[in-house]
């Protein structure tokens, strides 16, 4: 059975693409005649004329449209197996995870903790913003990103979101012997109160549930960083809305009490992933536990 030269491919590839012998050439660092070497050497490999010249220009044959599609596959193919292997110690399984800065690190902790300690497992954590990591993920740079927020629809990028979990949203402050029955929506616009940034999921639920009640809250602080949120509220004398997880060990200690929970908003969280043809077998792990 023959063999495919890889490096033909390669350079075939970058002639369709590029539409031009020399610019093919600069880009791959040879001469156009070597490379025009190489493209007769696959041509002759495959029995069929890939390229028709009209004028000055090259054309795709029928043959090399169906060549350019299969080459595409093979490259693509390479490439993932690279970012896949690479760095991965042998013996381990390296999972990367992508986390957008808007989600609970508690619920980053709860999700990956049955993976660490694990002789066999190598994490691999970034944070930033969901588009930055959109495009790792895309590229074979990461496994999974999780977030608060679904992936969108991309006409050239297909992500899947996976509903993780579902949770409450609250209103927490200090405990105060001295404190009323807190009367929800009512006594809202009388405390200080610190919110996610606008954009996220809460806060436009939030805001939509202030303006059909007709409430102008006093919003002290707006926070795009649920770390930072967890800090503030720790240091807000009034209120901060945030969903219970972010603030857990808080409530366990009695640093911080639930106020009031707030019926009809939740916070989302989704593993966003994409197909793959080496898919990571951790991914499918950490999704059905987390199911469970």
């Amino acid at each position: 059975m023959p063999h495919l030269n890889f490096h033909h491919l390669r350079y075939f590839w970058t002639i369709a693409t590029e539409g031009s012998m020399s610019r093919a050439a600069a880009r791959l660092n040879v001469s156009p005649s070597s490379l025009s070497v190489q493209l007769k050497a696959l041509e002759q490999q495959l029995g069929q004329q890939l390229f028709e010249r009209r004028g000055r220009a090259l054309h795709l044959t029928e043959a090399g449209r169906i060549a350019l599609d299969y080459a595409s596959t093979v490259l693509q193919s390479g490439h993932q197996l690279i970012e896949a292997l690479n760095g991965l110690r042998p013996g381990r399984v390296m999972l990367r995870v992508g986390a957008t800065a808007t989600l609970s690190r508690n619920f980053q902790m709860a999700l990956l903790r049955p993976l660490l300690g694990k002789p066999d497992v190598e994490l691999v954590i970034r944070s930033g913003v969901q588009a930055d990591l959109l495009q790792q993920l895309d590229a074979h740079k990461l496994d999974l990103v999780l977030s608060n927020h679904p992936a969108p629809a991309d006409a050239e990028a297909v992500f899947e979101n996976i509903l993780l979990d579902e949770q409450a949203v609250s209103l927490v402050g200090h405990p105060s012997p001295a404190r009323k029955r807190f009367r929800f929506p009512k006594d809202i616009a009388d405390a200080p109160l610190v919110v996610p940034a606008q954009g996220s999921a809460i806060r436009s639920a939030f805001d939509a549930l202030m303006g059909r009640e007709g409430i102008r809250p006093n919003i002290v602080a707006e926070i795009d960083d649920m770390a930072m949120l967890r800090l503030m509220a720790r240091a807000n004398p009034g209120l901060t809305l945030v969903p219970p997880v972010v603030v857990v060990d808080e409530l366990r200690t009695k640093i911080l009490v639930e106020v009031t929970r707030l019926k009809g908003i939740t916070e989302q969280f989704f593993a966003i992933t994409q197909q793959r043809r080496f898919p990571n077998p951790l991914v499918e792990t950490l999704v059905r536990q987390r199911r469970k």
